[in-house]
Parts: structure tokens; C-alpha cells; sequence
């Protein structure tokens, strides 16, 4: 058979394939999500998340220390409080339990890049993410909240602040405060593409911020709709974002794509609890090579667009790179 063209050539050996291999995986671009308790000498196993743990600020430094070792840079922190209440006035504390955080990583790891999710659903007593106005969350009011929050996580020692709330305006409210406060440098990653998914119920579990009430479907985005995201994402950057978020990641490349079309800034994608848990409890079942789908996953975020990539997996994907298995 006469073939000029043979796309196999190109897969004849490892070392080939790694060379003409187009998507590059860095453990620069990785981000760990990790939840931060009140209490002390606290590692607590999250039921709903094997391998994922609840931590202390005494005892943080375990993972901060082991996660810097496997070379991930970079960690972004969620508060579990002990104490809720209609305006989550732990989120803005200065002595709240991210603040607290921030402030012991910036003092033992400052090397380590700190990025802080502003948010109030884990802080309210209802567990919505935003100040009620009845059964509805006060899109407005919530702003100067937010603002708050972010302010005072920056003087905590967050490098940069994360609002996942989806109230309109809040990364200008933001910024605006941001600005005020001379912290003209702190960048911006905002959720802007963020849906109402059935994938984060294990996050709910671990950081206990399930709505008391109805749902956050009137804020956070309908899954059917692919314009509204890129709506989102150019409005968000408009007001400041300096990075945008899409989430979850598993289910979402053809969005990572066209928001990396759409904007001029750096796209992260966050994989998120369900996405973990699913290839966790299906491999500790014998179904699947847990290393292998794990690799698959990532890269397949990392091919739609993904400069940035939060994952519970964060060390075992920098440790993958480190072996050659991908990267």
C-alpha cells in the first residue's frame, strides 16, 4: 500500500511522542484547595472526600510543607468556622479563620503562593453566599461584604483574592476596595464562569456550607447555557478580573475554550470536589487505574485552554510530572 501520510510515525517511541506531545502539563499552573478548621492538633478525614483532610493552623503545616517539597506553588485557603451568623461576620474578621491561616503560611511558607476564596456561604448561618433580603440573597448589599472580605484577607496575607459569591459587580466592588487600600498589585481570579453543578456536594460536606434553604440557582449559572458564560467572563473583565475561573472543569472543556477565546487574561479551571471523589471512590472499587484517569483528566483541561488548574490532586500530579507520566 502506498501511504505518503502515516500519523503513526509520529508514535513509534516514547521519547517521539513526547517530543511532538501538544499540550504540556507544569506544576507551575497547579493550585491546592485546602480547608482550614477552627480548633487545634485538628486532621480530620473528610467522609465524602478520601485522602482530603480538614486541617488546623497548628497542623497545616504538614500539607503546606509536604505540598512545597512536591514542588505545587501554590494553595488556596476555605475557612471552616466555629461561629456563624446572618452576615458571616467570620468571613471578614481579622482574626477569622482564613485570616489566621493566611497570616501563619505567610510567616512558615513564604514561598508559597496564597490565594484566598472570598466567599460568605461557609460564614452564614443560612448558607447562602450573600446577605438575605427574606429568602433572597441581596445582590446589592452584598457587594460592600465582599469587598470586605477581600480587604481583609489581602491584609492577612493572601497574594491574591478568589470571590466565588457570582453576585453581579463584586470584582469591581472589589477592586475598587482593593485599590483604596493601596493594594493596587493584588490580582483578581474571579469565578466568573461558575454553575449550579451537582459536583460540588462534597465540598458542602467538608466545608459544611450546604444552603439551609432552597438553592443558588439564582446566582450561580444554568449548566444548559454557553453565552451567558462568555457574558460573564468578558463583564468580569471589564471590572478588573486579572483571571478567570471556570468551574467545574471535567464536564466543562468546550466553556475553558471559548472563555480562552473570548478574554485576554489567563483562564484557570478548578476541578472540584465531585470530579475527586468520583475517581477516588470508583478506583478504591477496582473499576479504574485511579494515576491513569487522574493524568487523563487534567490533561484534558490543560488542552481546552486551562493556564491554571485547582485540584485536590495537586501533589500526586506534581509527582506524576516528576516520573514522566505526564508533563
Amino acid at each position: 500500500m502506498d501511504l505518503t501520510q502515516r500519523p503513526r510515525r509520529l508514535r513509534s517511541s516514547d521519547i517521539l511522542r513526547k517530543m511532538v506531545r501538544e499540550t504540556r502539563v507544569d506544576k507551575a499552573s497547579l493550585v491546592y484547595p485546602m480547608f482550614i478548621t477552627e480548633g487545634s492538633n485538628i486532621k480530620e478525614e473528610i467522609p465524602s472526600m478520601p485522602g482530603q483532610f480538614r486541617w488546623s493552623v497548628d497542623r497545616m503545616g504538614e500539607k503546606l510543607e509536604s505540598l512545597c517539597k512536591a514542588g505545587v506553588p501554590a494553595v488556596m485557603f476555605f475557612g471552616i468556622p466555629d461561629h456563624k451568623d446572618e452576615k458571616g461576620s467570620g468571613a471578614y474578621a481579622s482574626d477569622g479563620i482564613v485570616q489566621k491561616a493566611l497570616c501563619e503560611a505567610r510567616f512558615e511558607f513564604p514561598d508559597l503562593y496564597r490565594i484566598a476564596d472570598v466567599c460568605m456561604c461557609e460564614y452564614t448561618s443560612h448558607g447562602h453566599c450573600g446577605i438575605l433580603c427574606k429568602h433572597d440573597v441581596d445582590n446589592d448589599k452584598t457587594l460592600e461584604y465582599l469587598a470586605r472580605i477581600a480587604v481583609s484577607q489581602v491584609q492577612a496575607g493572601a497574594d491574591m483574592v478568589a470571590p466565588s459569591d457570582m453576585m453581579d459587580g463584586r470584582v469591581r466592588a472589589i477592586r475598587e476596595a482593593l485599590d483604596r487600600q493601596n493594594f493596587k498589585n493584588t490580582p483578581i481570579m474571579s469565578y466568573a464562569v461558575k454553575f449550579a453543578s451537582a459536583y460540588y456536594g462534597p465540598f458542602r460536606d467538608a466545608a459544611d456550607s450546604a444552603p439551609q434553604f432552597g438553592n443558588r440557582k439564582t446566582y450561580q449559572m444554568d449548566y444548559h447555557n454557553r453565552r451567558e458564560s462568555l457574558k460573564e467572563a468578558v463583564l468580569d473583565v471589564e471590572e478588573g478580573a486579572d483571571i478567570i475561573m471556570v468551574k467545574p472543569a471535567m464536564t466543562y472543556g468546550d466553556l475553558i475554550w471559548q472563555v480562552k477565546e473570548a478574554t485576554n487574561v489567563p483562564v484557570a479551571a478548578y476541578s472540584v470536589s465531585g470530579e475527586y471523589s468520583m475517581i477516588k471512590t470508583t478506583a478504591a472499587a477496582g473499576f479504574i487505574d485511579e494515576e491513569a484517569i487522574m493524568c487523563e483528566t487534567a490533561v484534558s483541561a490543560f488542552r481546552a485552554g486551562t493556564d491554571i488548574y485547582m485540584t485536590y490532586f495537586a501533589e500526586e500530579l506534581a509527582n506524576c510530572i516528576d516520573r514522566g507520566v505526564i508533563g
